[in-house]
């Protein structure tokens, strides 16, 4: 079985022992809607070349989990200008990685402590925990994209009652970067569905495969840092 298969059925898992998700994995506060977030920007704080963004792993998990979180991680310095340090007592916004119901996260900074559930039967894939850290960027899922209509349709008919507003358009900045099909934030062409039936169909090919990354692709590295306008 896939990391993708073990994070829809976490997803569902979320959607029932969590309160306030939105899409299942988005953690909501109070005055914001999920929705906004790249549109008016809840981006980290930059300090001169780099984004630091500390973070405080839960000691629950054990040595080599904490190992393969801080890996993925570490992706995100090389390959980005995102620094992930080591939170101590000065710090007043961080992440705060833990093994939680689901796999969830806020979309953006939110100030303070800010969670991000990992548990450890069913989350710790590298595509989900970065599936979750983009979250925490400030991204959406490639399939609630603004203008996901020219490269996708929904499936309305397919989807399981009650589950709709997993599929919502979101009002992204997509920064001319074109739809990325094999996206860590994309869900699978059967998410959802009440019917063994296709709930997302890529236009341009309706066998294309989705949702089945096994890690970020180089457009979403790309997207990561102009977001954060790495390099200036």
């Amino acid at each position: 079985m896939t990391a993708a298969f073990f994070f829809i059925i976490l997803l569902a898992m979320s959607s029932h022992q969590v309160s306030n998700l939105y899409q299942d994995d988005i953690m909501l506060i109070k005055n914001r809607n999920a929705a906004p977030c790249t549109e008016k920007g809840c981006t980290w704080p930059k300090n001169g070349r780099f984004v630091i963004i500390p973070v405080q792993i839960s000691s629950s998990y054990s040595r080599d989990e904490r190992f393969f979180i801080r890996n993925l991680l570490k992706e995100f310095v090389d390959r980005t200008c995102i620094r992930f340090v080591g939170k101590d007592n000065s710090h007043k916004n961080y992440l705060y990685i833990f093994p939680g119901s689901g796999c969830w996260s806020f979309v953006g900074m939110i100030k303070g402590r800010q969670p991000i559930s990992l548990n450890k039967y069913g989350c710790l894939y590298t595509s989900v925990v970065q599936h979750e850290i983009l979250h925490a960027l400030g991204f959406h899922h490639e399939h609630s994209r603004s203008d996901r209509d020219q490269y996708i349709l929904i499936k309305s008919e397919n989807i399981r009652r009650g589950k709709e507003r997993n599929f919502y358009k979101a009002k992204t900045i997509n920064y001319n970067i074109p739809y990325d099909y094999n996206s860590v934030m994309q869900y699978r062409n059967k998410a959802f569905s009440k019917n063994g039936q296709p709930t997302i169909v890529a236009k341009d090919d309706p066998n294309r495969v989705l949702g089945s990354a096994r890690s970020m692709t180089e457009n979403e590295y790309k997207r990561v840092n102009i977001a954060y306008q790495c390099g200036k």
